[in-house]
């Protein structure tokens, strides 16, 4: 962007946000059963106001928004409002058992929050148990000024990946933590469709119009609870222009790699013939073997307004060649080449001097069975996850939730242990520690960080071949961080720091830590409360790759958590 076209948008920009107020947002949420049919069977599934997947939750930047939430479901229910920063609003923030505990059936609970300094896309879901799967859906933050840092849109298009199990999905997520065994979902979908090459299905599917010529900002999410995925239309090409609400450089790609938990802005042209062309996406998957993922692709349909199928002749759409699972060339490319937008909007430039390092290995384990239970997991156990070898247990049952027993000074709900680095070196990514038994059974624990208000934490996330190595999508809830640089081996801080990007580096909420490989973030405490860092991969979050920053009270009381509100649900 040349100089006098910068200063020309900054103008307008302030101009814009002279001129328009901003507004409350006010949205009753009405969570409860609704029986839906896919995949050939009728299945009973938690919805929001009757719709999978859920309301679309539109604001402007500046606004408040106020949720009221009523639990009809036969479910716990809590909501998270991903990526919203929840600026000295952390008691809306929605994880069980951190900020909150559970809205219990026939009861309800009202979030309240500011957007403050955020455009782009965004997401809600469900935060307790895997009612996720079907309780989610988009959350758009439009410019106040109205204006994108690009040439505005035709349309604007949400597009909603997700997955499907062909059951009651809490209780198959039950069976799991209770034997040990990987389920795998049945369908992904797009807009909550499987698509036309599952059984039932050929008109389940989700179909776009388009007009010739025109460019379409598609808001996406990856709302599958195990999945990263690729996503391409056949003969298409788009251009990236924001991940997690973060503008970016421009990026043009003809692949999509989006990981679970991750949103994006992206813009695409109907530049080609007109005709009928599949989307499709289908699973990135590293270090297990196909029984235990689903391997299918789901797909829709792009149409061209004007385009007629023949009549003497069926013509089918045409297909995009997805890559194989396991093509972590293409993932690691696109993850790796998107760099953030200098200078636009709510641009953070990347704080240089550190007050905090900490270095944290993503590891795959075992827990012991228990007595005459029969697990299902290798040799016999049970899967486990951890950091820095600490497996996190919920405050399950303990009357509060991190956040309450930090507020009111309650001990025995947690630690703030929890280690700044592993608490032994071995090689992270050898292949032969599979099963080592001295690194692969791990404690149980609910350790968790603290932090003074404003420090800068540098993270350095290694993953490790315990069980095999697989690609990680860690979510800080809270705060964005920079990306400062991700790639493969173990971290050398010696000659990796030489790769840190603190001029243009990608700013996220959610980073996929490369296959065998590290991720490195930096961040600023700047928002106190209780904060959740865990794997959007549910079962990995489920089995204990998670853990949880407490940020202190700044100077002030402007700077300082308030107490929670009046009807904040009790454990």
């Amino acid at each position: 962007m040349n100089i006098l076209l910068w200063q020309t948008w900054a103008f307008a920009l302030i101009l814009s946000s002279f001129m328009a107020s901003a507004a409350t947002v006010e949205h009753t949420f009405l969570v409860e059963n609704k029986t839906i049919k896919r995949l050939c069977n009728e299945q009973v599934i938690v919805t929001v106001n009757g719709l999978y997947p859920g309301p679309k939750l539109e604001v402007r930047d500046g606004d408040s928004v106020i949720v009221h939430v009523i639990n009809n479901s036969p479910y716990n229910i809590t909501i998270h409002w991903h990526g919203v920063f929840q600026l000295y609003s952390a008691w809306s923030d929605g994880p069980e058992y951190i900020t909150q505990c559970s809205i219990r059936p026939e009861n309800k609970f009202t979030y309240k929050f500011n957007v403050t300094q955020q455009e782009g896309t965004l997401w809600w879901h469900a935060h307790a148990s895997v009612v996720r799967a079907t309780v989610h859906g988009a959350i758009i933050i439009q410019p106040r000024s109205g204006r994108f840092p690009f040439p505005k849109p035709y349309k604007e298009v949400p597009i909603i990946l997700g997955d499907w199990y062909d059951g009651n999905v809490e209780e198959i997520i039950q069976k799991e933590l209770e034997t040990g065994d990987k389920i795998a979902s049945d369908a992904f979908t797009i807009n909550g469709f499987p698509g036309d090459l599952f059984n039932c299905s050929k008109n389940q599917m989700y179909k776009l119009k388009v007009k010739q010529g025109k460019t379409y900002l598609f808001r996406m999410v990856n709302a599958a609870l195990a999945n990263n995925l690729f996503f391409k239309i056949a003969d298409h090409k788009f251009t990236v222009v924001a991940m997690d609400a973060a503008y970016t450089e421009p990026y043009t790609t003809d692949i999509i790699v989006i990981a679970a938990g991750q949103s994006a802005d992206i813009l695409f042209t109907a530049d080609q013939p007109k005709g009928s062309y599949y989307m499709a996406a289908s699973p990135y998957v590293v270090g297990e073997p196909v029984g235990l993922f689903d391997n299918s692709t789901t797909r829709a349909v792009v149409f061209y307004e004007g385009y007629k199928k023949l009549k003497t002749k069926h013509i089918v759409p045409l297909m995009p060649a997805l890559p194989l699972h396991n093509n972590t060339p293409i993932a690691h490319k696109f993850f790796s080449n998107i760099t953030g937008l200098v200078g636009g909007p709510n641009w953070v430039p990347v704080p240089l001097e550190v007050d905090e390092h900490m270095y944290i290995t993503i590891n795959m384990g075992l827990v012991p069975c228990p007595v005459n239970a029969k697990c299902t997991g290798p040799l016999g156990q049970k899967f486990a996850s951890s950091m820095n070898n600490e497996s996190f247990l919920l405050p399950v049952g303990k009357g509060y939730s991190i956040m309450e027993a930090y507020f009111y000074n309650v001990s025995g709900i947690y630690t703030t242990d929890f280690p700044d680095n592993p608490p032994k070196f071995f090689d992270f990514v050898n292949p032969k520690i599979f099963l080592d038994p001295n690194v692969t059974f791990t404690p149980k624990s609910t350790k968790v960080k603290q932090f003074k208000y404003n420090s800068t934490v540098e993270i350095v996330f290694q993953n490790t071949a315990i069980l095999n190595a697989q690609s990680h999508p860690m979510h800080l809830h809270g705060m964005n961080f920079h990306v400062l640089a991700q790639d493969f081996g173990i971290f050398n801080p010696t000659t990796d720091k030489l790769k840190y990007n603190l001029v243009n580096p990608s700013i996220r909420n959610t980073v996929a830590v490369p296959v065998g490989g590290w991720a490195a973030i930096r961040f600023r405490t700047n928002n106190p409360g209780v904060w959740f860092l865990h794997c959007h991969v549910d079962d990995h979050n489920l089995w204990g790759l998670v853990t949880a920053f407490i940020v202190e009270n700044g100077p002030t009381p402007s700077t300082s958590l308030g107490p929670p509100p009046a009807d904040l649900p009790k454990c």
